[in-house]
């Protein structure tokens, strides 16, 4: 039997995106200088249209000063995420 993972909450990661910008007072243009990402595709995540890539998330979370972990940690907002490994 096959168990699979509860599905990512791709809302909940673009909605933080959104918060963490705006708790800065930053435009999409001001994101967009510090992450080297362009203006449209900072809007295509934020509306949902585009997830974006590992290396994506990696600038942004760079530009907005947030770890990695605590950012991508929102995508298991709603279930539980996966136990770390044992000895």
């Amino acid at each position: 039997m096959m168990i699979f993972p509860p599905d990512a909450n791709l809302d909940e990661l673009r909605l933080e995106l959104s918060r963490l910008r705006a708790a800065r007072g930053w435009s999409y243009d001001e994101l967009a200088a510090r992450s080297g990402l362009s203006r449209r595709t900072l809007i295509e995540i934020e509306q949902g249209r585009t997830i974006g890539s590992l290396a994506t998330w990696h600038a942004l979370a760079h530009a907005l000063s947030s770890p990695i972990d605590q950012l991508l940690g929102t995508l298991c907002e709603g279930h539980e995420p996966p136990a770390p490994p044992t000895a």
